[in-house]
């Protein structure tokens, strides 16, 4: 078995200041940016993400990445940014659900097609 410290996906952005402000609203914080590369690591207390800009192969191959995201209550998570999560398109958020595998998630379609899932056990 691997050990490991966590993990944290790396997902393509078309525009990095754009996925930053849509994580921070989230509720992850920007620890690291590079402008000239124009990469950022976005943290929680649980884990992060790591970000890089590539507006012409994120937007040519469509290229979708998923993460699942423990939280310790999805409702709460869903009642602290509702009212961002309300200004994303159309399809983009999946009100609190409960799915037929035991897990209470909220689903979001960030910058780049990253689907992330925030879910917490119901069993």
């Amino acid at each position: 078995m691997l050990d490991t410290h966590g993990i944290t996906p790396f997902t393509l952005v078309p525009d990095l200041k754009q996925a930053i402000a849509f994580y921070e609203a989230l509720g992850l914080t920007c620890t690291f940016r590079g402008e000239e590369d124009g990469y950022a690591y976005m943290r929680s207390a649980g884990g992060g993400i790591r970000l890089l800009e590539n507006p012409d192969f994120a937007a040519q191959t469509g290229l979708q990445h998923m993460v699942y995201v423990d939280v310790p209550d999805v409702d709460a998570f869903w009642a602290e940014r509702r009212g961002f999560l309300a200004t994303l398109p159309d399809g983009h958020v999946r009100a609190p659900f409960d799915t037929d595998y035991g897990q209470r998630e909220v689903h979001v379609f960030g910058p780049g097609g990253l689907m992330i899932f925030f879910g917490q056990s119901i069993r």
